[in-house]
């Protein structure tokens, strides 16, 4: 039975990565993936998802007024698809993913998404939102803040190296911009003070 899959992260987990050997071992085994990757994104060049560690496979893009599954219809139309892959996922629109949940249900084809989970505000993508109210099922790809403990938070760097706290939710980076951290050191990084230790009786 096909499922609509979430794979969500912080920065810099290898989600990329892990959706490349994904698609890779489709192929070995002589089946079809179908990849597409956000159309803003244009750090590994147009219609490419590439990792960090230097693998990459050519896809189709999308943007925020495409219909995805009537995208992944056409697709089909043209020769079996054993499984969609979709890259920065938290770059979908909510109605777009309903789309992909159509797909999945009607088509009987599975999906699966990788994209982070929150913005450097802490606050959902609205893709993302929708994928963790309707996915079949979600799997955290972890990684660590500096400190060893896991990372959930991100925050965006300014010039002078140091976290900003508001500007657009989208703006395209890598370790440049982007930094994965725990919650604590988030707080720490956008100036949310600690609490008083209360007072001992």
């Amino acid at each position: 039975m096909a499922k609509l899959y979430f794979h969500y992260s912080t920065m810099n987990a290898g989600k990329s990565t892990i959706l490349l050997q994904a698609a890779h071992n489709y192929r070995e085994r002589g089946m079809t993936p179908y990849l597409m990757t956000a159309r803003l994104d244009l750090r590994a060049g147009e219609g490419r998802i590439a990792s960090r560690i230097g693998i990459g496979m050519d896809a189709a893009t999308f943007a925020p007024y495409d219909d995805m599954a009537a995208r992944i219809a056409d697709r089909l139309a043209a020769g079996p698809v054993a499984c969609v892959f979709i890259d920065e996922a938290q770059f979908l629109t909510p109605d777009q993913v309903w789309q992909l949940a159509r797909v999945v249900d009607d088509l009987e084809v599975p999906v699966m998404a990788y994209g982070l989970r929150v913005d450097f505000r802490g606050q959902l993508f609205p893709g993302s939102a929708a994928l963790l109210a309707i996915a079949d099922d979600m799997r955290e790809v972890r990684t660590i803040c500096h400190c060893g403990r896991k990372a959930t938070m991100v925050v965006r760097k300014g010039p002078d190296g140091r976290a900003v706290t508001d500007g657009e939710q989208v703006q395209i980076g890598g370790n440049e911009t982007y930094e994965s951290l725990c919650r604590r050191h988030w707080r720490a990084a956008v100036g949310d003070v600690a609490l008083a230790t209360p007072p001992q009786d």
